[in-house]
């Protein structure tokens, strides 16, 4: 990404925070390969743009995985990074998704629970309707916002944070989203991408303690042009 790019990609910044339009396939921290990374990449903006002489702090706070689009928040002081890991880590906030998926959901919305357990080998999550060794409860809410001829648009606000619950779940009660082939869906993307993108966030503020409400646009690429919210 070029400095003007990532620029027009900061959603909010200040002292403590920075919220990032993560666009799909790129990573959120390094891997063991050489691909960009965006904690990389906002170092080096940082660093060039506020002309720091050292090393530039940037805490990563959560993921999200790297063919999904939207919200990701970094932390800019080690205080801000400790304060919000305790928020992700009690569930003390709101997080919303959106998914396009080929087939209507059974209801118009809903709960999915289940115990899920994530399978390293295979980097993939197996859902089971009663507690096994190794699983943990987990819970999704649903809402049917729009549908078009080929796709609908679901809200999605998940309670707990497994490893692909979103992608898991939606797949349980039989909408796949869209190019996710690990999970169901019949055909991949063009560009690698599946149709979840992280829309919102919404937690008190780890230093002022406002509460604050940080939005991502839908991409405008894809099925995601013909939806709009």
């Amino acid at each position: 990404m070029t400095f003007d790019e990532i620029k027009s990609r900061i959603l909010y910044e200040d002292n403590h925070l920075l919220a990032f339009h993560k666009p799909s396939g790129v990573l959120v921290q390094p891997n063991e390969s050489d691909d960009e990374s965006l904690e990389v990449v906002l170092k080096e903006f940082i660093k060039h743009r506020d002309s720091k002489p050292s090393n530039v702090f940037l805490g990563v706070i959560h993921r999200i995985d790297r063919p999904v689009s939207g919200l990701v928040i970094f932390a800019k002081t080690s205080k801000a990074l400790a304060r919000m890991n305790e928020l992700f880590k009690t569930r003390v906030m709101k997080k919303t998704y959106c998914a396009l998926v080929k087939n209507k959901p059974p209801e118009l919305s809903g709960t999915i629970e289940s115990y899920l357990s994530k399978d390293p080998k295979n980097n993939k999550t197996k859902s089971y309707p009663k507690a096994i060794d190794g699983a943990k409860l987990s819970k999704t809410e649903y809402k049917l916002l729009a549908s078009s001829d080929s796709f609908h648009l679901l809200e999605v606000n998940p309670h707990t944070g497994r490893h692909h619950q979103i992608r898991v779940h939606l797949s349980k009660i039989g909408c796949p989203i869209g190019g996710d082939l690990k999970y169901g869906s019949a055909r991949s993307n063009p560009d690698g991408s599946i149709y979840l993108h992280a829309k919102s966030l919404e937690f008190e503020h780890p230093v002022t303690k406002e509460t604050l409400i940080l939005q991502c646009p839908l991409p405008d690429s894809g099925a995601w042009k013909y939806f709009s919210i």
